[in-house]
């Protein structure tokens, strides 16, 4: 009998399971499947950032509810949502472009702030989804962003 390692390394084990399962298409609910539905909608981080471990315990309890009712029988979407806070955004790229390059979004002029405000949410978006190892198929949510944004820069 081979020896169990002394510790526990997720690098050589998860893969392999994590691929089966969404070969298996187990992240997948079936819109006409004849049990009963469950749903969670993971609350949307904002993308000003990375997770921090309010969301961890937060999601553990949603996947943890999730699983359950997958083993008790229902069809289950466990959906995370994206950022919804323009405004949050774009206080954290403007913030980030002052300590990095002391400028402000009225020295970029509107369509390289924006063209930034877009890159800042493809790289903090991906990596929130990216953390979550979501149960899901990943959406980009730019729409929302660039609406709030131009909501915001509207107002101000």
């Amino acid at each position: 009998m081979a020896e169990l390692p002394k510790t526990y390394d997720p690098k050589s084990v998860e893969p392999k399971w994590y691929q089966q399962w969404i070969d298996n298409h187990d992240f997948e609910a079936d819109a006409h499947s004849r049990k009963p539905p469950f749903s969670i909608v993971i609350p949307p981080p904002n993308i000003t950032g990375v997770l921090t471990l309010g969301h961890v315990l937060n999601n553990t309890i949603q996947d943890i509810l999730a699983r359950r009712a997958r083993m008790q029988g229902y069809e289950v979407l466990w959906l995370p949502g994206v950022d919804h806070a323009g405004v949050a955004t774009q206080t954290a790229v403007e913030k980030h472009l002052w300590r990095t390059e002391k400028k402000t979004r009225y020295d970029l002029g509107r369509e390289e702030f924006l063209r930034r405000v877009l890159d800042w949410q493809d790289k903090h978006g991906g990596i929130i989804i990216k953390q979550l190892n979501a149960s899901v198929v990943p959406r980009t949510g730019r729409g929302n962003a660039i609406r709030s944004m131009r909501l915001t820069s509207a107002l101000s």
